[in-house]
């Protein structure tokens, strides 16, 4: 097993955690080929973007048909500035590689988008581009001491504000 899935496998361990960490011969780099290579609704995929607020990490953790609203991420953080890092930037930050961050294994702030919670299963990234393991929601929370927020873009709402 790759020393990032590894990494992730023990996290999640002493946490307490049955969760297994799984490496796939197929891609799980974006949510849709996560769900491909597992088998799942693209929903059920749980994405770890990287963001820097103010300077500074942060992990939002949301589901792989949502997308982020960048003005509720910078409100809830009081910010005045909200910026998506380059790969290296998310590496250093996290220790892990665009593609396979893992909301747990670092120690970077984690908010979890509410929307999650209407899945009983969700799969997140494990380290790697093809390490996932399967949880629930009230496990990813526990696990991450993440703050369960709402993030996601309101289809229903028209703005200027880009979402990622």
């Amino acid at each position: 097993m790759h020393k990032n899935a590894l990494r992730v496998q023990e996290v999640l361990r002493a946490a307490g955690s049955d969760a297994h960490v799984v490496e796939l011969p197929a891609s799980t780099r974006t949510s849709a080929e996560a769900a491909a290579a597992i088998g799942v609704q693209v929903g059920e995929i749980a994405k770890s973007l990287v963001f820097v607020v103010d300077g500074e990490p942060v992990v939002a953790v949301l589901s792989g048909t949502d997308r982020l609203d960048l003005d509720k991420l910078r409100r809830l953080r009081g910010a005045a500035q909200v910026a998506r890092p380059d790969a290296d930037a998310v590496r250093e930050a996290t220790g892990f590689p665009i593609g396979g961050v893992s909301p747990v294994g670092h120690s970077v702030p984690v908010v979890v988008d509410a929307g999650l919670a209407a899945y009983d299963v969700i799969w997140a990234a494990a380290g790697t581009p093809n390490a996932v393991y399967r949880t629930t929601f009230d496990e990813l929370v526990a696990v991450t001491g993440g703050e369960v927020v709402d993030l996601r873009v309101d289809p229903t709402v028209t703005s200027s504000t880009k979402g990622a």
